[in-house]
Order: C-alpha cells, then sequence, then structure tokens
C-alpha cells in the first residue's frame, strides 16, 4: 500500500471517534495496553507531558512543545483532530511524521491491529509512541484525545501532567456535571506526578486537589499562581489562560532540572505557529472584509470567541457555521448574536448536521441564514455579500475549519 492507500485503510477499518462518535469510544484500556506490549512499551522509551482539558489543550501543547524546542530539546508532539493531513497528529520538532514512517508501522502490525479490532485513535497513539521511541526524542508533548482516564494516551508516566480547563463536553463519554468531567479528566495526575490546573472553578477545584491528595501529587492553579503574562502568536483573548497555564508549566519542568531560559520561553511563545506548525485558532484568512476561523467548537470555547468578536470593529457580521450531530445546541445558541447573517453548513464526515437541519434549528430560534450544501459554499456566499467594512468568522466545528484552511 501506498501512503494515501494505508490512511484510506485507517479511516475505513476502523472506528475513528471523529468521524463516527459512540461507536468509536472505548470505554477501556485494554487494547491500548495489549497493543504497547506488542510494540515492546514504546511508551517507556521517552519522557512526556500529558496535557487535558475541555478547552485550549491543543494551544497549550502546542506552546508547550514551541518553548522547548526553543530551549534546545528534540521535542515530539502527538495532538488531535488533524485538519488537513494525518501525519498533523505526530511531530517532532515541529516536522509531520514521513509517509515512509506510517505506511512502515501499518504494513508491520496490520495483522496485529485486524486482529484485535484496534480502534483508530488507538493504534494512532501505538505509531505515535514507537515514532518518538526509535526517534529519540528528549521529550514529548502528549494532548489527551477524549476525557483522560480511560484515554489511549493515557499509559504515559509523564513528567508532569496539564489539565487546562473544565466545561461541558461530550456527555454522553465522560458525564453530564462539571465534577464528573474533572473526574474523567483528573485520571491522567499519576502517583507523585506534579499537576498544573490552567483555571479554577469552584465545581472542580476539590475535584483536583482530592486526586492530587491520593496521588501525593503537588498541585498548582496556574491562573492564582501566574501574575504576569508574555506575549504569544495565538491571537485571541481566551490564549491568555493557555499562556499562563504554560508559564506554570514551564516553571515545574525548570524545577525539575530542565534547561529552559527566558529568552527561551519568549521566543518559544512567540513563534508556535512557525514551530509546530498550529493553524485555526483564531486564524486570519483574509483582509477587506476580515476573516476569522476558529476551531472553538463548545459552550466554554465558543464563549470566548464570540467576546473576541464583540472587540472587532465592523459594519455587519457575518457567520459561516457547522456543527457535528451530537453537539448539545442549547447549550451554545444563546451565545450567537441575533444581528448576524448566518451561512449555514455541514462538515465533509460522517457526523456532520445536515444544514437544512441547523438552519431550522437557529430559524426557531430567531436567528436566520441561507443553507448551503457544503462549507465552501457558504464562505464563497459570504464574501460575496460582505463589504469590506464587514467580519466574517468561520467556525463551530473544527471540520468546517479544516475545509477552508
Amino acid at each position: 500500500m501506498n501512503y494515501q492507500d494505508t490512511v484510506n485503510w485507517m479511516f475505513q477499518q476502523l472506528p475513528m471517534y471523529q468521524n463516527k462518535g459512540n461507536s468509536a469510544f472505548k470505554k477501556d484500556l485494554s487494547n491500548t495496553l495489549n497493543l504497547a506490549e506488542h510494540l515492546q512499551h514504546p511508551e517507556n522509551g521517552f519522557k512526556s507531558i500529558h496535557v487535558g482539558g475541555t478547552n485550549g489543550k491543543g494551544s497549550t501543547s502546542h506552546m508547550m512543545a514551541s518553548v522547548l524546542q526553543e530551549a534546545g530539546y528534540k521535542v515530539g508532539l502527538y495532538t488531535s483532530p488533524h485538519l488537513k493531513d494525518f501525519r498533523e497528529r505526530i511531530r517532532i520538532n515541529g516536522t509531520v511524521i514521513s509517509k515512509h514512517a506510517v505506511i512502515g508501522f501499518i504494513k508491520r502490525n496490520k495483522c496485529f491491529l485486524e486482529a484485535n479490532s484496534l480502534s483508530f485513535f488507538e493504534m494512532t497513539v501505538g505509531m505515535a509512541f514507537e515514532y518518538f521511541a526509535k526517534q529519540k526524542v528528549d521529550i514529548a508533548v502528549i494532548e489527551v484525545g477524549l476525557g483522560g482516564r480511560l484515554d489511549s494516551t493515557n499509559i504515559i508516566t509523564p513528567e508532569l501532567a496539564v489539565i487546562t480547563n473544565i466545561g461541558i463536553d461530550h456527555t454522553q463519554f465522560l458525564g453530564d456535571t462539571l465534577e464528573k468531567i474533572a473526574g474523567e479528566k483528573a485520571g491522567i495526575i499519576k502517583n507523585n506526578i506534579p499537576v498544573v490546573i490552567g483555571e479554577t472553578h469552584p465545581d472542580t477545584k476539590m475535584v483536583f486537589q482530592n486526586k492530587a491528595n491520593e496521588t501525593a501529587s503537588h498541585i498548582y492553579f496556574a491562573d492564582q499562581e501566574v501574575k504576569n503574562i508574555l506575549e504569544s502568536d495565538l491571537k485571541g483573548s481566551y490564549q491568555i489562560h493557555n499562556i499562563k497555564t504554560v508559564l506554570q508549566s514551564v516553571k515545574i519542568l525548570k524545577e525539575s532540572g530542565y534547561n529552559i531560559s527566558n529568552e527561551a520561553l519568549e521566543i518559544g511563545l512567540l513563534n508556535v505557529v512557525k514551530n509546530t506548525g498550529l493553524q485555526g485558532r483564531w486564524q486570519i484568512l483574509g483582509a477587506d472584509p476580515k476573516i476569522i476561523c476558529d476551531t472553538a467548537h463548545n459552550k466554554e470555547g465558543l464563549t470566548y470567541v464570540f467576546e473576541q468578536i464583540k472587540q472587532e470593529d465592523y459594519n455587519q457580521l457575518h457567520i459561516v457555521f457547522g456543527v457535528v450531530n451530537d453537539k448539545d445546541l442549547d447549550s451554545i445558541i444563546p451565545l450567537l448574536p441575533k444581528e448576524a447573517n448566518y451561512y449555514f453548513c455541514k462538515p465533509n464526515v460522517q457526523r456532520g448536521l445536515n444544514a437544512e437541519i441547523l438552519q431550522s434549528f437557529f430559524k426557531k430560534n430567531k436567528l436566520f441564514g441561507e443553507a448551503f450544501k457544503s462549507v465552501n459554499a457558504a464562505l464563497t456566499s459570504a464574501k460575496s455579500n460582505a463589504k469590506k467594512s464587514d467580519f466574517i468568522y468561520v467556525g463551530g466545528s473544527t471540520f468546517v475549519v479544516a475545509e477552508i484552511i
């Protein structure tokens, strides 16, 4: 199989949560542990930082990787989902895994993967861990895929655990209260391993505190510890929380013996996109009219995005919007401005919500617009209708953003 054949096989033969949702989620780590044993436990072959949370874990992971790169370390970075190419999930010092390495991993392990019905996410984690171990990275930043306690990445024993924040999302898997969700996220806290919590919330603070006490782990709440922040090339006011989380994390790493100068910290934060290839976070796609896309897709993330939009100077707001079919629309509808012109679209994944259904739901809530067959068709219409002084926002789902970047 060539690279495209290999990736097609991965997508088609194995359940992938991003496409299928509920049916791809396994509340069990046995498959990942079996794969790790089959691969001779690559997770023990490199040091790591484990990053979880509801929002901001992707940005925080990329910031951490950028800072460590600037400090001179060989840094692995595992994140999900990808926007354009599967290989974006697995990087070393910003360079994506080679097509040859992807093909080779599947070729060597295809019989095992099929025989054990491994999920897309489980096999991808195994691929990343083996790649980082073979390439002898100094440290890898590993982003949690979903939840924490039962996430496939949770077989590592990291140098540091990071939990950015807690919000209501993926309730069908993680629970329907902040406390239950925090309990799942807290599952990445390991014995005697320090943990940084990005944002303090009265409903979840004791969940993390109790878990830290249980595991004899030092716990730090970044928003309480960090008073002064540095600038980053990742724009959007919501990045302030992520920057504080990174600053607190770097402080702990330095105390643990990592050589990270103030210069490396500053330059790393200012060059996240250049160093790691991150896309889709308050990303500017055009000017006159200004076009911004952002991958925020739940109540907490979209709250920050629409607060940021309010700070923009424009005449008319145009919103290109699409979601997946398990999205809690009732929780996000109050956030959306009624004065905007809407362009509804369906992201091109199995879970994408039909644009007409989305349009109908919005109409019931007095938010009006047209439905389009694709994200690009919706954006094209928004561009044709918008004047130079207007503002176009594209979002609602990671998959919407992926189609127009």
